[in-house]
C-alpha cells in the first residue's frame, strides 16, 4: 500500500522516506510493512505442519502467515504425483514414526491433499498464494532477530522466518540442449500430458523414474527406461521390485549403462535419442520424460545469507541457519538422502520447539 502524509509529531507509521520541502514541512511516502512473529515460505507438508505446531504451542493465528508462489498448497504432490500413485509415509528407509501434531500413513494422492487442506483450515493461519519472495534481509540481532521480507506483492517484517520450499521448484534438466521443436514431446513429469499406445522413454534411475514408468505402463504405453548406472542404487525396495517385475513380464525395457548425448528431431518430427554407447542404436520415441530429480535453489538461499557446506545449507539439527531466526525445514533439511512427509512433519516439531524456546518463550 503506497500513500503519503504530512509529518508533524513522529506518529506516522510505516517505512518512511524523507523528502525535502521548501516550507520546512517534511513529507514522507509510506509503504505499509505487515508485522508478524512467524513467516513461513512454502505451503507444502513442511510449512503446513510448522503452522500446526506453532498453533499448538500457543501462537495466535494472526501472528503467522504462510506464502507460496504456487496457486494452491502442496504443489509438488498435486503436479508431480500421478493420481494413482500411493503417497508413502515410509520413504527411502525412513520409518514413518510421528513425533508431532500431524501424522500421515500411506495414503492416496487425494487423501493426502485433503488431509493437508484440513490441517490448514484447522490452524486458522492465512495463506497467500501466487506470491514469491524476492528478498530476505536480517535487520535484527542474534538475541532479537528481525527480518524485512519483500515479495512481488507485499513487504513484511517478521521476527522469525522459516523456508519450507523443498527441492523440486525446478526439475533438473539434462546438460545437452533439447530442441525447441520437440516442446510437445518432452516432459519432466507425467501430469502435464496424457498418452496411450505411445512409445515413451523415461530417463532416470530414482523413485520418480520407477513411478513414472509404472504409471505410463498402466496407461497402455510401451515404455523404455534409460539409466546410466549398471543397477538401481537410488530406488526404494518397493519401486525396484516393481521395475524388476515389469521387466520379467516384458512390460518394461531397461537400458542400463546408457548415456544420452543428444536428442534430435527425427524425420517424423519426434524425439530421436542418441546414445554415447555404440551398442545402442539411435531410437525414436513419441515422448521422452525426464525424471532427474530437483535442484536445491542455492542462489536464492545464498541471497538470504545462508552459508553452504559441500553444496548443502549449513544448518543445525533444528534447521536453524547461521543467521539466527532464519530456519529451513523439509527436503532441504533432509539433504541428499531425500525427504519424506513424515520427516517434514517431525522436523517441523523440532524446529518449532527451538523457535519457541530460543525466541518466543
Amino acid at each position: 500500500v503506497h500513500c503519503s502524509c504530512v509529518y508533524y509529531d513522529n506518529k506516522c507509521n510505516g517505512l518512511l522516506e524523507k523528502k525535502a520541502s521548501e516550507n520546512h514541512i517534511v513529507k514522507y511516502s509510506i509503504m505499509e510493512s505487515k508485522s508478524l512473529k512467524l513467516l513461513i515460505v512454502g505451503a507444502g507438508p513442511g510449512g503446513i505442519s510448522l503452522a500446526s505446531e506453532a498453533r499448538i504451542i500457543g501462537m495466535d493465528a494472526d501472528d503467522i502467515l504462510m506464502i507460496d508462489k504456487a496457486e494452491t498448497h502442496s504443489w509438488v504432490i498435486r503436479s508431480l504425483y500421478p493420481d494413482k500413485k500411493l503417497v508413502t509415509a515410509n520413504y527411502k528407509g525412513m520409518p514413518a514414526v510421528c513425533h508431532g501434531v500431524m501424522c500421515l500413513l500411506d495414503s492416496t494422492k487425494d487423501d493426502t491433499i485433503n488431509y493437508l487442506d484440513d490441517a490448514i483450515k484447522k490452524t486458522g493461519v492465512k495463506v497467500n498464494y501466487k506470491e514469491e519472495v524476492w528478498k530476505i534481509e536480517s535487520i535484527g540481532t542474534p538475541q532479537e532477530p528481525l527480518f524485512d521480507v519483500q515479495t512481488k506483492k507485499n513487504n513484511y517484517r517478521t521476527k522469525i522466518i522459516v523456508i519450507a520450499i523443498g527441492i523440486f521448484g525446478r526439475p533438473n534438466k539434462p546438460t545437452y540442449k533439447l530442441p525447441q521443436k520437440l516442446k510437445g514431446h518432452i516432459f519432466f513429469d507425467v501430469t502435464s500430458f496424457t498418452a496411450a499406445h505411445k512409445r515413451i522413454l523415461v530417463v532416470g534411475g530414482g523413485d520418480s523414474a520407477s513411478e513414472f514408468s509404472q504409471y505410463l505402463i498402466e496407461q497402455g504405453n510401451e515404455v523404455t527406461l534409460s539409466y546410466r548406472q549398471p543397477s538401481f542404487i537410488r530406488m526404494n525396495s518397493f519401486n525396484a521390485g516393481a521395475v524388476e517385475a515389469l521387466q520379467k513380464n516384458n512390460q518394461l525395457q531397461v537400458l542400463f549403462e546408457s548415456n544420452i548425448v543428444e536428442v534430435q528431431v527425427s524425420n517424423n518430427e519426434k524425439p530421436l535419442v542418441c546414445f554415447e554407447e555404440d551398442h545402442f542404436d539411435d531410437m525414436e520415441f513419441d515422448i521422452v520424460v525426464y525424471a532427474l530429480g530437483g535442484s536445491t535453489p542455492e542462489n536464492f538461499l545464498k541471497s538470504t545469507g545462508i552459508n553452504f557446506v559441500d553444496e548443502a545449507p549449513d544448518l543445525t539439527e533444528s534447521g536453524e541457519s547461521t543467521t539466527p531466526g532464519l530456519f529451513i525445514i523439509g527436503d532441504l533439511l533432509a539433504g541428499k538422502k531425500g525427504g519424506s512427509i513424515a520427516h517434514a512433519f517431525n522436523a517441523s516439531k523440532a524446529t518449532m520447539e527451538k523457535i519457541y524456546n530460543s525466541y518466543l518463550k
